[in-house]
């Protein structure tokens, strides 16, 4: 037989060359390095029907919950039931076991839902806890604050929520109302940072005519580290029985609602810090 020549050789060549190296356990990148084959379609087809090594193999997380979930389906467990029991989405249980046998019941209804909710249980449990972990992660990676910090985040803040003066109707003075307590604590730190005593302080708190007003007041007062009786008479807000509220209940305290005395040097400046802000952050390099 004739020799074979052309590009087809130099491919067969190659091929015999990758397919000895994979077989000897190589990866793709280990392959492509030693015949210096930088395309990828060519490195495919090179190598095209030899399995990779094992020890290229991601780890899977879910091969337990697998394995589990196959050993629970040839019990009679249902895709319900094991879902329920390993915590996974049911289409994951439906790929890992669908090859096998369709079970008969084994347990009566009551057994099943019994069985579903304490596993669902588990979930809800599992889910709030990977939420928990979550935000202590983020709380724990801000650290403290410098003043800096803490100076663009109250700007970023009033902007958000507190009262701001419009064409229309100038009043450069800063009001922040909020039913969040953390929020008002930090705003409340943000004006010590600006220098603000709790004297240039007035102090209201806003909130439902049917709800605990003293209470309420006394909440807040907690919070702000003050004299209940330092708070401004309520603004109460009427009641109308055609809509159904839902800020209800001992939890309801309504919002407080701060206005800074003598303000309007610090409301500039505040305004004006936040379009430096807004320019620092959309400013394109040069």
């Amino acid at each position: 037989m004739a020799p074979t020549h052309g590009k087809y050789a130099d491919f067969e060549d190659l091929r015999k060359q990758a397919v000895a190296l994979r077989r000897a356990g190589h990866s793709l990148r280990q392959i492509r390095d030693q015949l210096k084959i930088f395309n990828d379609g060519l490195l495919s087809q090179l190598v095209k029907g030899e399995p990779p090594p094992a020890w290229t193999k991601r780890p899977n997380a879910k091969d337990d919950l697998r394995e589990r979930a196959r050993e629970l389906r040839l019990q009679g467990w249902t895709y319900n039931e094991i879902q329920a029991e390993l915590g996974c989405s049911k289409s994951s249980v439906s790929l890992w076991v669908r090859d096998l046998p369709h079970p008969e019941p084994k347990c009566t209804p009551e057994e099943q839902r019994a069985r579903m909710n304490a596993g669902l249980a588990r979930l809800r449990a599992s889910q709030e806890e990977e939420r928990a972990a979550t935000k202590q992660a983020a709380a724990a990676a801000i650290g403290e604050l410098s003043d800096r910090e803490l100076f663009i985040a109250g700007v970023a803040l009033y902007w958000a929520e507190g009262a701001k003066s419009k064409p229309h109707r100038r009043t450069e003075v800063l009001q922040f109302i909020n039913s969040d307590p953390n929020v008002i604590k930090l705003f409340l730190r943000w004006l010590d940072l600006l220098g603000v005593t709790r004297d240039r302080l007035t102090l209201r708190v806003c909130i439902h005519e049917t709800a605990d007003i003293e209470a309420a007041e006394k909440y807040w007062a907690d919070i702000v580290d003050i004299d209940a009786s330092g708070f401004s008479r309520a603004t109460l807000k009427k009641h109308n029985p055609r809509t159904a509220r839902k800020n209800t209940g001992d939890s309801y305290r309504g919002c407080l609602t701060i206005y800074v005395r003598q303000s309007a040097a610090l409301y500039r400046r505040m305004e004006g810090a936040w379009y430096g802000i807004v320019g620092g952050a959309v400013r394109q390099p040069d």
